[in-house]
C-alpha cells in the first residue's frame, strides 16, 4: 500500500496589478496528486510580509517558495518530497537557470553569476553544483525553496525587517537549532537574470546591503567572506596613495580574473566569457559599496513598521 506524499502549498509573492505570473502556469504543470496540493498567489509590496502572511493560511504540510517568474520542472516536488521523511530536514532547495533562449547580455550575467570568483559558494545558486548534500544559507535561495511549515510557523517566518536576505537569517537560525538544510542540484527552476546592466547594478547593491543588515541582525561567522568586497573598495581607496607595492594585490586580483574567465569558456565561449571580466570586477566593487552602505542603514523594526496587520496583502488560491 502506497503512502500518501505530504501535503504541498506554491507560495508565489506578486504584485497588486501583476497580470502574467509565470510561476503560476509552471505550479499547475507540476506532477504531484491534485489533492496533495495547493497554490497560493500573494499581492502585495513588501515580499517578507507576503509570505508570512500567506504561510500562515497555507493548508501543506511543506511549502514550496517560488518567484513570480520562477518556472520549476515538473517533476521537483516528486523528486524532492522524500528528502523530508528525515525528520531533521527542515529545508531543501536548489538553483535557478538562466533559460537557454535568454538574450545574451543575460546569458553573460548568468555567467558570472555562476562563477567562483565572483558569488564564491553561492555559485551553486546559479548553477547545478555537485550532488544532493547537506548544506548551509550561502547555497540556497528562496526562489526555490522548499521548508516545513511547522518549522516555520515556530520560527514566526521571515524576519520582516530584513530584505533582501530574509531567508538567509532564517536558514541560520534553523541550523542553530539543529535542523538540516539539503541542496538539490537537481531541483531546477528556470528564471531569467536581470535584463539591463542598471538592473544588475542595482541587485548588487541590494544583495551587498543586505547581507550586511543581516550581520547587523544576525551576527555568525559564515558572513565573515562578505567582507571581502567591501575591504577590496577600500583597498582601491587607497590605491593611489599606496605607491608601486600597492599594485602587487591588484596584480594578482586581476590574474585571478582572468584566470576565471578562463574556466568559464567552456560553459560560456569565448565571447561572454571576456565580457564577464568587467561584470566580475563591477559585482565585487558594487557589492562592497552595497555591504559599507547597508553597515549603516537605520535598521527596521520587525516589519520594517510594516506588520502583517498594516500590509495590505491579497491571498488568491489558484484552481489546480
Amino acid at each position: 500500500m502506497s503512502q500518501t506524499p505530504p501535503s504541498v502549498t506554491v507560495l508565489i509573492a506578486a504584485r497588486p496589478d501583476q497580470a502574467e505570473i509565470k510561476a503560476v502556469n509552471a505550479s499547475r504543470q507540476l506532477d504531484y496528486p491534485k489533492g496533495q496540493l495547493q497554490i497560493i498567489v500573494a499581492r502585495g509590496k513588501q515580499p517578507s510580509v507576503q509570505r508570512n502572511t500567506a504561510m500562515r493560511a497555507a493548508a501543506g504540510e511543506l511549502i514550496y517558495f517560488l518567484d513570480d517568474d520562477s518556472v520549476p520542472s515538473p517533476d521537483n516536488l516528486r523528486c524532492a518530497v522524500g528528502a523530508f521523511n528525515d525528520p531533521q530536514v527542515q529545508m531543501l532547495g536548489g538553483p535557478n537557470l538562466c533559460p537557454s533562449d535568454a538574450p545574451f547580455l543575460e546569458q553573460v550575467f548568468a555567467l558570472v553569476h555562476a562563477s567562483w570568483l565572483a558569488f564564491g559558494p553561492s555559485r551553486a545558486r546559479y548553477s547545478a553544483v555537485g550532488g544532493r548534500r547537506e548544506t548551509n544559507e550561502k547555497e540556497l535561495i528562496l526562489c526555490n525553496l522548499i521548508v516545513r511549515r511547522e518549522v516555520m510557523i515556530e520560527l514566526g517566518g521571515f524576519n520582516e525587517a530584513l530584505y533582501p536576505n530574509e531567508e538567509n537569517a532564517l536558514m541560520d537560525e534553523m541550523q542553530k537549532r539543529g535542523g538540516k538544510l539539503l541542496y538539490d542540484p537537481q531541483l531546477i527552476v528556470h528564471r531569467r537574470p536581470r535584463q539591463t546592466l542598471k538592473a544588475f547594478a542595482k541587485m548588487l547593491l541590494n544583495y551587498g546591503r543586505g547581507r550586511a543588515e543581516q550581520f547587523r541582525l544576525h551576527p555568525t561567522l559564515g558572513s565573515a567572506p562578505n567582507f571581502v568586497p567591501p575591504l577590496f573598495c577600500l583597498y582601491l581607496l587607497v590605491l593611489p596613495f599606496s605607491g608601486i607595492m600597492g599594485l602587487v594585490p591588484l596584480f594578482f586580483y586581476a590574474v585571478a580574473v582572468l584566470m576565471q574567465a578562463a574556466v568559464l569558456v567552456p560553459q560560456g565561449g569565448i565571447v561572454q566569457s571576456l565580457c564577464a571580466i568587467p561584470l566580475m570586477v563591477i559585482t565585487h566593487v558594487l557589492y562592497g559599496v552595497g555591504f559599507w552602505r547597508g553597515l549603516f542603514t537605520r535598521l527596521k523594526t520587525s516589519g520594517g513598521g510594516q506588520h502583517g496587520n498594516q500590509v495590505q496583502v491579497v491571498l488568491e488560491t489558484v484552481p489546480l
